[in-house]
């Protein structure tokens, strides 16, 4: 296997892993694609880590899908749920601030802030069902949350389930909440960052189409591992490995 695929390989392991669970997967590609200098990053290439992870979480809920196309009530929540990221997510996109804010430091300071609030909501005693207590007020409430998604190191499927977890929806039903909301998100990624790649005129070759392949196959495996995780264990997994990245991070940083 050349260097290149071998690196394609990794980068779809970094996002078919951590797009799914409470760790923040831009985070991990901005820090391993500064380790590697880039060789492997492209528009298209984030193209496609992303457009497995799409295909993988609708494959997976195919089902629910199906059934929520039957299920108006539940359509318009979780539309409403993706808002506030979609709006909020086009003006970053728009601006340079986003950009800006890619940095080593801010992934740090979040992944260890963003790791305390997992903690913190993941102690609280739960009540609440996906499909018996999803409703406006929480919906609204968790799609601002996921607006925090934006801060690198945040993780959107930390600050979903975050979320989730301060309004009591037990584990199971917080990641299935997360990623149902991921479907709009990672969508709108993929078709924005496509525009980008046909404006800079990148060209599709096998190396592409390996990153959709792999980012599916890890994305689909973590969905599937992750949802069992969560009826069994506490997400203290996930806090402590956030603590311990943030640590590595500020070492790096200021020593």
């Amino acid at each position: 296997m050349s260097l290149i695929y071998l690196q394609t390989l990794i980068l779809a392991l970094i996002q078919g892993v951590s797009e799914f669970i409470p760790v923040s997967s831009s985070a991990h590609l901005i820090i391993f694609s500064n380790i590697i200098n880039n060789q492997s990053s492209s528009i298209l290439m984030d193209t496609s880590l992303h457009l497995g992870s799409l295909i993988a979480i609708v494959h997976f809920f195919w089902r629910d899908l199906i059934d929520f196309r039957n299920n108006q009530k539940i359509l318009i929540l979780l539309f409403v749920g993706s808002l506030p990221l979609i709006i909020i997510g086009y003006i970053f996109y728009k601006s340079d601030f986003y950009v800006s804010i890619r940095h080593i430091e801010i992934i740090a300071w979040s992944t260890l802030l963003f790791g305390i609030l997992l903690y913190l909501s993941d102690k609280l005693k739960v009540s609440k069902t996906f499909n018996d207590n999803l409703n406006l007020k929480n919906i609204i409430i968790i799609g601002f949350f996921q607006i925090l998604a934006l801060i690198p190191g945040a993780s959107r499927a930390g600050v979903v389930i975050t979320g989730s977890r301060f309004l009591k929806f037990n584990r199971y039903d917080a990641a299935k909440i997360s990623f149902v909301l991921s479907i709009p998100a990672l969508l709108g990624a993929s078709l924005l960052t496509l525009k980008d790649s046909f404006l800079i005129e990148e060209t599709f070759d096998l190396n592409i189409f390996f990153g959709i392949i792999f980012s599916y196959i890890f994305s689909y495996l973590t969905i599937k591992f992750f949802l069992i995780y969560t009826k069994n264990f506490s997400l203290n997994f996930f806090v402590i490995y956030r603590i311990l990245l943030s640590v590595f991070l500020f070492y790096f940083i200021y020593f």
